[in-house]
């Protein structure tokens, strides 16, 4: 079975918040190894606002702050109007000018867009990361656990003078009951950004893009030496690039920074394996099983292999096991909703194709899934 280098996209999902962290050791960059990048690589265009954004709060939001308060404003203009209309894409990170020019992003691109527009107006800006359930997608060999943050404005003091009352508002993107009760942790302006830099060299990675690869996270880390999540991405990068002492250091990294990280001690494990180090490479994979009995994708792996022999209905059984894990995974129900199908059940396979469309993260995905589901309607029945 092919082996999934292992990163962790989206946001950081530690355990609690750490003391700054020390500067990463110079040696940890190997900057003669790369080519420059293709791309623009830093934080200056992250929150940064574009003429058409501008334009908006001029003629969108600017009028009713002075009428209402600021907070209400932006609210009104960015989702309760539905004038933009945005959609949830998980296909790229786009910083804030991206994501308002698409009218679409991720949950770290719409928090980063609302920050900028929330800055512009001058209302003060906090962000949380929230423990939500593991939702994991592959690329390629490198697999990719996705978190959640959200963010949350306040009030300008010449609003809060004449209102006293006014209360901070939390912008999130998914449903309300989803989040509650579940923990939730502040983090710092500079680890968003380090999120979504090493988002891009996530994204880099899946597009053997790995000069670019290594100017990102090379960037996340200098941005937030404290985020385990960018030097394990470090770690994938110099892998890929066959530099394993450097991967095998970078990995330790983001190791001493977070000792449970599952993906970090999986990609060690790799590169020790890869060095030789069978011992050392076998005691971490102990300690992983230790740490997660079943690993990501297992089942599903195991589902795909039944389906290859013609045994549907123990891939529906492991598929659906998937699904119980990961209940909004899209992939896992598209499987399903096949093992369904190819059993003669076309009232499970179009139930489970229709969550496949309606979990899908990108655009792509859901028109894809939406299009199975009406050839389904359409060829076997309703």
């Amino acid at each position: 079975m092919r082996r999934a280098l292992s990163l962790l996209s989206c946001v950081l999902l530690a355990a609690c918040a750490t003391p700054p962290a020390a500067p990463p050791p110079a040696a940890l960059f190997q900057d003669r190894l790369f080519g420059p990048p293709s791309e623009r690589v830093g934080a200056d265009e992250v929150f940064a606002l574009s003429d058409a954004m501008r334009d908006f709060i001029a003629a969108e939001i600017a009028g009713q702050a002075h009428r209402k308060n600021a907070q209400a404003a932006l609210i009104e203009a960015l989702y309760t109007k539905g004038r933009l209309k945005l959609e949830y894409d998980a296909s790229v990170t786009r910083n804030a000018a991206e994501a308002f020019d698409a009218r679409a992003g991720n949950c770290l691109s719409l928090v980063i867009m609302t920050a900028a527009f929330a800055k512009a107006l001058g209302l003060p800006v906090r962000y949380h990361s929230a423990y939500l359930e593991e939702v994991w997608t592959r690329s390629g060999n490198l697999m990719l656990r996705s978190g959640h943050i959200n963010v949350t404005l306040g009030h300008r003091f010449v609003d809060l003078r004449t209102s006293p009352m006014l209360a901070p508002t939390t912008i999130d993107f998914v449903p309300a009951d989803e989040l509650r009760g579940l923990p939730t942790r502040e983090i710092a302006e500079e680890t968003v950004v380090a999120m979504y830099m090493n988002n891009r060299a996530a994204e880099a990675l899946a597009q053997h893009r790995i000069d670019d690869a290594y100017a990102w996270a090379r960037a996340a880390i200098r941005h937030d030496p404290a985020l385990p999540m960018a030097y394990n991405t470090l770690g994938v990068v110099y892998l890929r690039h066959g530099d394993l002492p450097l991967a095998a250091q970078a990995f330790g990294h983001a190791l001493e920074r977070e000792p449970r990280n599952t993906r970090a001690l999986f990609n060690l494990a790799e590169t020790l394996d890869r060095q030789g180090r069978r011992a050392e490479a076998g005691e971490l994979r102990r300690r992983l099983a230790q740490l997660e009995p079943e690993p990501p994708f297992h089942d599903f792996d195991l589902g795909l292999a039944a389906m290859r022999r013609g045994d549907f209905e123990t891939a529906r059984a492991l598929f659906a096991r998937e699904v119980a894990r990961a209940a909004y995974n899209a992939e896992f129900h598209y499987w399903l909703a096949l093992a369904h199908f190819r059993l003669g059940e076309v009232e499970a396979a179009r139930k489970h194709l229709g969550l496949a469309a309606e979990f899908g993260t990108t655009l792509a995905d859901r028109e894809r899934y939406s299009a199975k589901l009406s050839w389904l309607r359409a060829h076997g029945g309703r």
